[in-house]
């Protein structure tokens, strides 16, 4: 399998991460659980190097996906100027703790 399904049907995951994507590039961190973080990073990463590209259709290519204007102009003009020397590897995931509801393993996930 090239993706982790989530319990969740492809309309309802997708919408999930980019609200996901969305809360992480806003607020820098967000708390969630294990195996959504895994499954986020490859998108949050992909979103900051369309911000490092800078060029015009890599700013429309963020606005379709980020669910936030505000946002969207926050990463070309601020959070990718933090990784201009950088790589990849934008982010962290920090193991927090276990849930109480069902013991699902949460983790902080923060821009680096």
């Amino acid at each position: 399998m090239a993706y982790r399904r989530l319990g969740r049907n492809t309309g309802q995951r997708r919408a999930m991460l980019r609200s996901m994507t969305t809360s992480l590039l806003k607020y820098g961190k967000i708390e969630t659980t294990e195996q959504k973080a895994k499954e986020l990073k490859s998108i949050a990463e992909k979103m900051i190097t369309l911000g490092k590209q800078g060029d015009l259709a890599a700013r429309r290519s963020a606005e379709a996906y980020l669910m936030d204007e505000s946002v969207v102009k926050d990463l070309f003009d601020n959070i990718s100027k933090k990784y201009t020397d950088r790589q990849g590897g934008y982010t962290r995931i920090t193991l927090s703790h276990n849930r109480r509801g069902d013991a699902a393993s949460m983790v902080i996930m923060e821009l680096v």
